[in-house]
């Protein structure tokens, strides 16, 4: 009998670190309802696309203002339906990580969830999905990457829809042959998307036994990369991998060492707290970490059960934690390959976007374009030269974040180089 109780008492206690996993501590909690505020309040500015992800991010939380998360949805429908009504992949530009996201808000907003709008996504996504299995074959690469790869088969998963085999089995081939490593380390964050994708593919009973179990040993392989990822702030790679990789270590559920955790939640609370995550996606990223919640989280939406808060009132769209500064800075700027190396005044606290724009305006040799996304603006050509533009600051330390969102301090020096693969 007491053999009896004392396995209880395991048990009990094994269920409460499982509950209290990576919870945000008591005195951070007020970070919460900030985050939700900011992400809220991103959604009143109509100069900018809708982003499927931020309404994702609000479905995930536990605080609504139902009435400015339905007008948001009705900002989305518009491109949902748009995309729905044709089929195909427009040469140069796959959409299999857009098509995703919009896939989960159709199944968050609980708006008619079984319309043809819904089954148009699904075959939509099927075909995607498809196409990058074959260049995967053909090229050894998906035709987008493996991040948004591994969120097209986490979208079909949390809507119940059954995955190809053959389309798991290319991601789990990718992982083991550490296909997401670029240079001495693998981007944290595609190995928690994948993670997420094939923790959530694991729970169907239709396929082999084999591939089952290479999903299991895929999925522990993932949560040792990510568990070594942590640097001595506590992040999970980087602080903009962290949530993804927070959300996958909350998707497997157990016993995570809540050290590490408490570590990883540490180092988010603090980004929060120094304005460091004022970037829309991100923010949407971070906020179902904020009720331990993750991704997979998706298909348990509860749409009778959603309880509007009347005090979560956002105020003006204000998008920038930050208010450019008074005092001017000198920061100097080199085009690598180029006869660009000049110092550029700005106004403090002003974004790399400003200074580029300030260097295309007193330098006629000097130009730039970029391409929206949901990440925010991005550098897609320099000089006439398109491709793929590497930020760094001085002397070779890669920006974290992007043109909109990075701050350079006077002084600093920032190297634009572009990449050949």
């Amino acid at each position: 009998m007491a053999l009896n109780w004392q396995v209880l008492v395991i048990l009990v206690q094994a269920f409460i670190i499982s509950v209290k996993l990576c919870e945000i501590p008591e005195a951070d909690k007020h970070l919460v309802k900030s985050l939700n505020l900011k992400l809220l309040r991103t959604t009143l500015d109509t100069s900018i696309d809708g982003n499927p992800s931020v309404y994702v991010g609000l479905r995930l939380s536990e605080d609504h203002n139902l009435e400015k998360e339905e007008e948001y949805f009705q900002r989305l429908k518009t491109p949902i339906e748009a995309v729905s009504n044709r089929l195909g992949i427009k040469e140069g530009e796959p959409k299999t990580g857009l098509l995703a996201l919009q896939l989960m808000a159709q199944k968050l907003s609980c708006d008619n969830i079984d319309t043809s709008t819904r089954n148009k996504l699904i075959k939509h996504m099927k075909y995607h999905l498809h196409k990058e299995k074959e260049s995967i074959a053909l090229n050894d690469k998906p035709l987008s990457n493996y991040y948004q790869y591994s969120l097209g088969i986490l979208a079909m998963c949390v809507n119940d829809k059954f995955v190809d085999r053959h389309v798991v089995h290319k991601l789990i081939l990718a992982e083991e042959q550490k296909k997401f490593v670029h240079g001495e380390s693998g981007p944290v964050d595609t190995q928690a998307m994948a993670g997420l994708a094939l923790q959530c593919v694991k729970r169907f009973n239709n396929y082999p036994r084999e591939l089952i179990m290479d999903i299991k040993n895929s999925v522990k392989r993932i949560k040792d990369t990510i568990l070594r990822s942590q640097n001595t702030d506590g992040e999970l790679g980087n602080l903009y991998s962290t949530p993804l990789a927070v959300q996958f270590l909350l998707a497997l559920g157990g016993r995570i060492d809540q050290d590490l955790c408490l570590k990883a939640i540490t180092a988010l609370m603090n980004g929060l707290k120094e304005g460091k995550f004022s970037n829309p996606q991100m923010m949407s990223q971070l906020m179902p970490v904020m009720f331990q919640k993750s991704y997979l989280d998706v298909a348990k939406v509860d749409c009778k059960n959603i309880i509007n808060d009347p005090l979560l009132i956002p105020s003006s769209p204000t998008l920038h934690d930050v208010v450019v500064g008074e005092d001017l800075i000198l920061v100097r700027l080199v085009v690598e390959g180029q006869n660009i190396n000049e110092m550029i005044e700005v106004p403090s606290r002003s974004s790399l976007l400003d200074v580029l724009k300030t260097a295309q305006k007193q330098n006629s040799k000097f130009s730039f374009e970029t391409k929206n996304t949901l990440h925010g603006p991005f550098l897609t050509t320099v000089n006439k030269v398109a491709g793929y533009w590497q930020l760094l600051k001085d002397p070779n330390i890669t920006l974290l974040q992007g043109i909109a969102d990075y701050r350079p301090e006077h002084g600093e020096t920032i190297i634009l180089r572009h990449e050949t693969f």
